[in-house]
């Protein structure tokens, strides 16, 4: 079986500044899969040790911490370096975020907000402060290849005609050929975090994408079903 490449691991090292492990874990977890490494820290103490130790890329700053404002690191930051800031924050209002912007942050994001367009900004501040963007996907399994900067799939060489959310269906799983993807992980990349809604959503999608991969429901196909977890791409055929 051919496995899928993924980014390299050197898309940027990133500071989650972020108490609330409901947020920081899940949020860690997808700038993982997006080739990012992620530090997290929950207080500034532990903020300022990991800026020593890691010398980070970017930092991603909430306000509200255990030991203190965020904004007392932001201040720090800014006297003594140019590493792109970009704060996160439940403080929606437009005093908190003229502030924000005021002592250097690059960008603001106020809880909560989507996964896949906070990513999105983190890439674009990266490239602002000229820091190397990782090298675009192109992902290749059995049959199946994918380009994920262009949005297109084939299937043995034929363009498959995929909506975006089938598209981005289809992307996750062949990033992960061979492993199982939770449908919470499916939810809250294709969707995003906050996705309230009933998974059901999930399965009509799955249901059309595997019509247009050919599947055959009375034999293994590329998208097969781990009852109770998830699903796991691989070539058609394989168990």
């Amino acid at each position: 079986m051919s496995t899928a490449q993924t980014l390299p691991k050197s898309a940027g090292r990133l500071l989650l500044v972020e108490d609330e492990e409901s947020i920081s874990e899940p949020f860690s977890r997808a700038l993982a899969r997006e080739g990012f490494e992620p530090v997290v820290a929950s207080t500034l103490a532990e903020a300022r040790a990991c800026l020593k130790e890691r010398e980070p890329d970017l930092v991603l700053l909430d306000l509200r911490l255990p030991d203190g404002d965020g904004r007392e690191l932001a201040r720090e930051l800014r006297a003594s370096s140019q590493l792109p800031v970009i704060m996160i924050t439940a403080r929606g209002s437009e005093v908190d975020r003229v502030v924000g912007l005021e002592l250097g942050a690059d960008d603001y994001v106020v809880k909560p907000f989507a996964v896949a367009e906070v990513i999105a900004r983190i890439r674009a501040v990266l490239r602002r402060s000229g820091q190397r963007e990782p090298r675009p996907e192109r992902l290749s399994a059995g049959d199946v290849t994918v380009d994920v900067p262009a949005r297109r799939a084939w299937l043995a060489g034929e363009e498959l005609s995929l909506t975006r959310k089938e598209f981005d269906v289809l992307a996750r799983l062949a990033r992960n050929a061979g492993e199982v993807v939770t449908r919470e992980d499916l939810m809250s990349d294709v969707w995003d975090e906050n996705w309230f809604g009933s998974t059901k959503t999930l399965d009509v999608h799955m249901a059309a994408l595997r019509r247009k991969l050919g599947e055959d429901s009375n034999a293994p196909g590329h998208i097969q079903t781990v009852r109770g977890v998830g699903f796991r791409f691989a070539p058609a055929g394989e168990e």
